[in-house]
Parts: structure tokens; C-alpha cells; sequence
């Protein structure tokens, strides 16, 4: 390693980073431990679809390095998805707040520095915890990644294979975990014992692990997660009328005690881009680019299949014009098939506190483009906060030179927003009229729970009543009760009296007359004498 001269330093670093299209700007280059404002370190948006990654310690600035990606690809017209563990992204959405530290690092660098915040869209999953609530059907979840969710192992990841093979055959929706347990207690039982030897058998030992852990990851909320309607990949792809691309957040503060779950989820999000983008080869600037945080928890205990089909998503993804980032403490967290195809890397600070820790040190020293500049192994563990190595691809593909790199300040506050400004966003926000009723079509469930219920007997209805016989002639009817005078009726069945003068026809003398004592007195008498004359004939 040799002690380059600042001003040859600074123009190799800015010749090997110069772009002629659109760039990220990421901050200004160290070399012999001084600052060097003339040495600016970029990243060409054309080449984030070449993959990339964050990593660094507790602490050392990743997430701000993350925030700073994403504002600056919303000013490009670049939407972004972003899976927010601690809900610190949330401030994209406001305005940065100066401050002492900010003020700086901003003059060290020389840069102009503006407060603005970018259009956010803020999601969770099933509406656990704040935003637009955003489902799965498990038939698009598929069996390999509910097994990952479920930690089956290999003959319980068959088992599943086998259930959606024959709810694909049978023509039953698995919308939710509650239909994969029909399915299995289905092809578990004598009802469905011939179907189940048509598949090549399922033991009932396996199918009853598979129902505990479904139940035990139902008790863990699942349940609000899987079902209808589904997340359409469209919206993660929104830009405003202004230009600028929308940064979707992924929060996941409350269900941090589920890494499998939402890590899986992710996973998912990014096979469903996969299958439904089309081809569009390289572009000037990505259609989304993905961030994948805290990566290491898709990955742990990954059986081989698994960790393949990744490798493989990230290869092909490129040319459907989608960008991922994988966001994690060690360069080995990610397995060797993706690691190769990450092209852009951002380290920062690694700490050497353990033997794995100095293991993954070494190892990602191996990782980086040799530099006459720095011995990686030390520089790496004397990092500051805010402070990474970097290389990147230039605009022809090649690596950059790496350069240790004071990163610049984002532009949006640099903290999680108040519950009450999360709340409003979310309110505001043109996908909850889509998502946040959850639709219960029948599937598999209602389905197979029809097919066991005993049919229900049909009643005839009773026979029609004889017609009564006609009285002979001259019979009185007896069926017919006798007329009663008013005078006769019962109180309550008599015709309520109007009071004198209500109603219409107040100034008709007769009727004036008529209502009056004297004149119901007289009716009653002409009454009488015309039923006596009546009875006496």
C-alpha cells in the first residue's frame, strides 16, 4: 500500500466514478485519513439493476445509507419497495430537521444541502401494525416458501408439494392457511383415501406434524396475513404526476418476532416480480429497485433448493429492469450463488469481536477489487458512523475503484415520523380503498366442508286441507257469526268516536248533527225500530 497524492487521488476517483447519464450521489472520498471534497463517488442508475449490497454492523449507518438510495431514486423517477423492520424510513416522508452534526458533515463535504421528503406509501402485512393492510393467497405463496415459513423439513416439504398438486387437480382454491388444513385433513381421512394413494400416499404422522405447525404459525397472526385480495406488483410501480417515483415501505415493527414470516414474504413479493414483469433487457434507469433488509433471516437454516431458486430470481431479474439490495450486518449472511451477482457494494464498518467475525472479515476483504489505497482488512474495522467502502459498476460494467467514502446526509429527517402522521399517510393513501376489506370467497375450505356434510332430507309439504261442505238450503250458517248492533259489540271493538268538529267536513251541519248526542240518540232509536220490524217478519 502506498500514500497517494490527494490530487491524483481525487481525479482517478472521480474520473472512474464520472457517469454521463443520471447517478446517485453517495459522498465524497478518504484517503491517508484526510477528506478529500474533490474525490466524488457515485453510482450510476443505470447500473442498479445490477444488484447490490449493505452490510455493516449495528450502528455504522446502513439504514441512512438506504434512505439516501431511495430519495435520490424518487427524485430520478425510480419507485422503490423497502422492508422497514424498525420504522425508521418513515421519515423519507418529511422534510430533514438541520441540526448541529448535519450542518458539519454537510460543509465537509461541500455540498449544498435542501430538507425535502418523497412521496411514501406505507404497507403491513394483513394489518398487523401500521398501513395498508396487503395479503397472500397461499396457491401463489406455493410449497416451497409456506415450508420455508413453516420450518418443515424435506418429507413435510413433499408433503406440502403433494397438497397443492391436488388442490391445483381438484380445482380447490388455497387462499388461506384454514384450506390447507382441510386439504390435509381431506386426504387424511377414509373419505379421502383413495385420492390420497392416486398421489403416491401421505402418512398421517407427517400430515399431523404439518397441522400443528400451520396452527402454531395461525397463532402467531399468520392468519391476517394469508387470503384475498392480493398485493398487485403494479402498485409497487407508481410514480407521481410530478415525476417522482413512490417509495413503498414495508413496516414491520410489529411483527419483528417473526422473521420468517415477513423474510419470507419478501421473497415471495420478489418471485411474484419475477413472474409477472416482462423482458425488457437493460434500461437507462430500473423500473423498481428492491430492498431486501435484514437478509440474513431469508437465508438461515435455507435448504439447498431453496437457496438456489433465490440465486437464480436475482440472475434473471435484471432483465425484467428490477434492482435488488440486499441490506445485512456480514457479507456472509447471503450465500455465495447471490453474493456473486451483487455488483454495487456498500460496506460499512465490520467489527472483529469474535472468531466468526474476524472469519467474515477476511472474507470480505476477498471480495473487493485489490487497491493500492488501503489495506481492506484494517480499514474495514476503522470505519466511522456514516463511513463505508465502496465500489460500484461503472456505466460499461466494470468495477470502480474502491474508495473509502464519507457518505452524504439525506435530505428527509432521518427518524421514524409520529403515530399520528403515520396514521394520516395511511388514511391518504390511494391503495386502502383497495386492500383494507378482506374478500372470503369460497375455496378450498367451504369446498371439501360441503362435500362431508350429510345431505339434508327433503320434507314433502302437507296435503292441502278438505274444502268444508256447502250448508244445505235453508240452513243457517252457523261458520258465520250473528251481526251486532254497536250497542252490543264489545268496547274495544267498537268504532272510535271522532270528537265533534276534527277531520274534514267541520262545517257540514249534518255531519255536526249526526256526531252529537241527540243526534246518536236518534240514530239508535231508528235502528232499533228497523231490526224490530225485521225480527218480527
Amino acid at each position: 500500500m502506498t500514500d497517494p497524492d490527494p490530487i491524483e487521488f481525487a481525479a482517478r476517483i472521480t474520473t472512474a466514478y464520472a457517469t454521463t447519464g443520471p447517478a446517485l450521489d453517495l459522498g465524497r472520498g478518504i484517503v491517508n485519513g484526510a477528506l478529500i471534497p474533490a474525490a466524488i463517488v457515485q453510482l450510476p442508475i443505470s447500473m442498479m439493476t445490477r444488484h447490490g449490497l449493505i452490510a455493516g454492523a449495528t450502528g455504522t449507518g446502513k439504514t441512512k445509507t438506504l434512505q439516501l438510495l431511495v430519495e435520490q431514486l424518487s427524485d430520478a423517477g425510480v419507485p422503490t419497495f423497502s422492508a422497514d423492520i424498525k420504522g425508521d424510513l418513515t421519515g423519507l416522508s418529511q422534510p430533514g430537521e438541520p441540526h448541529q452534526k448535519l450542518a458539519e458533515r454537510v460543509a465537509n463535504l461541500k455540498l449544498q444541502w435542501a430538507p425535502s421528503g418523497k412521496p411514501v406509501s406505507l404497507l403491513s402485512l394483513g394489518g398487523i401494525g401500521a398501513g395498508v393492510p396487503v395479503r397472500a393467497a397461499v396457491s401463489s405463496f406455493g410449497p416451497t416458501l409456506l415450508a420455508k415459513v413453516l420450518g418443515a423439513n424435506d418429507t413435510q416439504r413433499s408433503a406440502l408439494s403433494m397438497v397443492f398438486h391436488y388442490a391445483d387437480s381438484a380445482q380447490l382454491a388455497l387462499l388461506d392457511l384454514d384450506d390447507v388444513r382441510a386439504v390435509l385433513q381431506h386426504l387424511t381421512s377414509e373419505v379421502g383415501k383413495t385420492e390420497r394413494e392416486l398421489l403416491g400416499g401421505l402418512s398421517k404422522q407427517t400430515a399431523g406434524v404439518l397441522l400443528r405447525k400451520i396452527v402454531e404459525l395461525q397463532d402467531q397472526g399468520a392468519d391476517d396475513f394469508f387470503g384475498e385480495p392480493e398485493l398487485d406488483i403494479a402498485d409497487l410501480m407508481r410514480t407521481m404526476p410530478d415525476g417522482k417515483g413512490v417509495a413503498t415501505l414495508l413496516e414491520l415493527t410489529a411483527v419483528q418476532d417473526r422473521p420468517k414470516l415477513f423474510s419470507t414474504f419478501l421473497m415471495w413479493l420478489l418471485g411474484e416480480l419475477f413472474e409477472h414483469l416482462p423482458e425488457v433487457g437493460d434500461l437507462d434507469k430500473p423500473k423498481l429497485v428492491f430492498f431486501f433488509d435484514e437478509a440474513h433471516l431469508l437465508f438461515n437454516d435455507a435448504p439447498k433448493d431453496f437457496i438456489e431458486q433465490v440465486a437464480q430470481t436475482v440472475r434473471l431479474i435484471r432483465s425484467k429492469g428490477v434492482g435488488v439490495f440486499f441490506i445485512t450486518q456480514l457479507p456472509d449472511d447471503v450465500p455465495n450463488d447471490v453474493l456473486a451477482q451483487l455488483g454495487n457494494r456498500i460496506q460499512h464498518a465490520l467489527r472483529a469481536f469474535t472468531p466468526r467475525d474476524a472469519k467474515a472479515l477476511k472474507a470480505a476483504v476477498t471480495t473487493y477489487p485489490k487497491t493500492p489505497d488501503y489495506d481492506l482488512e484494517e480499514s474495514l474495522t476503522q470505519l466511522g458512523i456514516g463511513e463505508a467502502v465502496v465500489t460500484t459498476l461503472s456505466e460499461r460494467g466494470a468495477p470502480t475503484p474502491v474508495v473509502w467514502t464519507r457518505m452524504r446526509p439525506p435530505s428527509s429527517l432521518m427518524a421514524a415520523i409520529a403515530p399520528d402522521a403515520i396514521a394520516a399517510a395511511v388514511q391518504s393513501d390511494p391503495l386502502l380503498a383497495k386492500y383494507a376489506t378482506e374478500v372470503n370467497r369460497d375455496s378450498a375450505r367451504e369446498i371439501l366442508t360441503a362435500k362431508l356434510a350429510p345431505p339434508v332430507p327433503s320434507i314433502p309439504p302437507p296435503p292441502p286441507p278438505p274444502p268444508a261442505p256447502l250448508p244445505a238450503p235453508g240452513t243457517p250458517d252457523l261458520q258465520t257469526p250473528p251481526q251486532r248492533t254497536p250497542e252490543q259489540r264489545a268496547p274495544e271493538q267498537r268504532e272510535p268516536q271522532r270528537p265533534r268538529g276534527s277531520g274534514k267536513g267541520d262545517d257540514n251541519p249534518i255531519t255536526d248533527f249526526l256526531s252529537s248526542r241527540e243526534g246518536r240518540a236518534t240514530v239508535n232509536t231508528v235502528l232499533r225500530g228497523v231490526f224490530g220490524l225485521l225480527k218480527k217478519r
